[in-house]
């Protein structure tokens, strides 16, 4: 059976009613026959229809043994960071997701935790920044927003040799291209908001654990602390997961094509696409993934910020927004939006350039996603004439 069809039957019919949409439990609580006795449900934080099917589904799309859903993204990272304790140590991907970063370091380093942020798509320093008191390592592969690429099964390799938790950050990929499980990682997590939800509609997170145990564990802090996705939105992640193939492969299509046109753009200095070949990631890419995602980033010739905001408000089908992974064509100006809150110095070392512009590839004509961007280069020369020089 191929994984579509997996995945499409995967999807349960409700068995009281027939419906072949998973039904959205909208309660709070649930009648019990005597305490303890129920049908497995006794109130909604703990667990719900919906969540359950929902987190069912998530672990047999990463090949894992549970799901746990959360209400965001970064609660899930919460929920896995609380694995830890006090004088632990995490090795971190230095081009970070920034949100990740203000957690790591605005809240769990006054805890204790230390975190060493490397360039993990260079396997030889995750090893070198290993210690003793390394507990977890961190990996986004692609990157956000400079799409680099780490091996994972070599990294793999280093976590269990020193008893580490191997985390990966597959919220780019989605595991339409890439199961980091099977890799060798012992926690999937993502970023449901973006392409598993896939519409631009709702906020949740998701954590995919490679054995029952270490499930067992995060899901402790699922009910313990409470931050929990809602029915509503556990149906609206539901719907979004059913054409979730036929999205990636559309969005990867198109954001080859744009990748390919600014490469050749006399106004673009770097352009950040594991689907390009000149790419130092693009063989390990094409080893451990189907597919090169949705998400293109590139540096103006001129890299100031000035270039990039006037670029970032002269595009009309590219939205000017927060958020990737949905239908919409999305772009941002990541040195002033979503890694605002990493300092400059840390930011411009880890590639995150000042006119670093990150575009989230949508399902449009790629025609005209090409001519939105033309219109805005030209826009761009009229505006800022010296600022942006061939």
């Amino acid at each position: 059976m191929s994984t579509i069809t997996q995945l499409i039957h995967s999807i349960p019919v409700d068995p009281q009613t027939g419906a072949i949409a998973v039904p959205i439990y909208q309660t709070s609580t649930f009648v019990q026959e005597a305490p303890g006795v129920n049908k497995g449900y006794d109130y909604a934080r703990t667990n719900n229809p919906t969540r359950e099917t929902l987190e069912k589904i998530v672990a047999q799309l990463e090949d894992g043994a549970t799901g746990i859903a959360f209400s965001s993204g970064l609660a899930a990272i919460d929920a896995i960071l609380k694995l830890l304790q006090y004088g632990d140590e995490i090795v971190a991907v230095d081009d970070i997701y920034g949100g990740a970063f203000r957690l790591f370091n605005k809240v769990y380093q006054k805890f204790g935790i230390k975190v060493t942020y490397v360039d993990t798509s260079d396997t030889q320093a995750v090893f070198n920044a290993i210690t003793p008191k390394t507990k977890l390592i961190w990996l986004e592969t692609p990157t956000n927003p400079t799409l680099k690429i780490s091996d994972i099964a070599a990294i793999a390799k280093i976590a269990a040799a020193n008893k580490c938790l191997f985390c990966v950050d597959n919220t780019f990929a989605s595991p339409v291209l890439q199961q980091p499980l099977n890799l060798g990682a012992d926690i999937v997590i993502h970023s449901a908001t973006k392409y598993l939800g896939g519409h631009s509609d709702l906020i949740a997170g998701v954590v995919v654990a490679k054995t029952p145990e270490l499930g067992a564990e995060i899901k402790f802090y699922q009910n313990a602390c409470g931050a929990i996705l809602s029915p509503f939105d556990s149906f609206l992640l539901i719907r979004g997961i059913e054409t979730l193939h036929l999205r990636v492969r559309q969005h990867c299509s198109n954001a080859q094509i744009i990748a390919e046109y600014l490469a050749e753009h006399p106004l673009v200095d770097k352009v950040f696409y594991p689907g390009l070949k000149t790419h130092p990631g693009h063989e390990i890419a094409k080893r451990q993934s189907k597919g090169f995602g949705g998400i293109v980033s590139f540096t103006l010739k001129e890299d100031t910020e000035a270039a990039a905001l006037a670029f970032v408000t002269s595009t009309q089908y590219f939205k000017l927004a927060e958020s990737l992974g949905g239908i919409k064509s999305l772009l941002c100006h990541p040195a002033g939006m979503t890694h605002k809150s990493i300092p400059d110095e840390t930011r411009r070392a880890a590639g995150v350039a000042d006119s670093l512009i990150r575009l989230s590839v949508g399902l449009e004509e790629p025609a005209d996603l090409l001519s939105d961007l033309d219109l805005a280069f030209h826009k761009i020369q009229q505006a800022t004439g010296s600022v942006l020089s061939l």
